[in-house]
């Protein structure tokens, strides 16, 4: 299949496709860089077409990124008291920290 041949995609990818690309173009960003972040976007959350036919297409991709928000997280945190929170917090920000300066060199 040829770099940029939709003919891969279901429907269904297509509208979410133009939907995001819409998106894109309502905050400013030019046509083509809109369509281009758009597909970009939903390979990344199915794995590039779903029709049959081609390597290893037509498969069902599980849960992407868009559709796991709320699911994880929340119990965990509830649970713990303030304070236990906020210690919790404070390691957080102490292992970013040193991550930044790590990576920063």
């Amino acid at each position: 299949m040829p770099r940029g041949e939709k003919s891969k995609y279901t429907d269904k990818q297509e509208r979410k496709a133009d939907h995001i690309a819409e998106g894109y173009e309502k905050r400013g960003v030019s046509d083509k860089e809109a369509e281009r972040r758009a597909w970009a976007t939903v390979n990344k959350d199915d794995g590039g077409g779903k029709k049959e036919g081609g390597s290893g297409r037509g498969k069902h991709t599980g849960h992407p990124a868009a559709h796991k928000g709320g699911k994880s997280g929340g119990k965990a945190s509830a649970s713990r008291s303030a304070a236990s929170r906020s210690e919790l917090a404070k390691k957080a920000a102490a292992s970013r920290k040193r991550n930044a300066e790590h990576h920063a060199h």
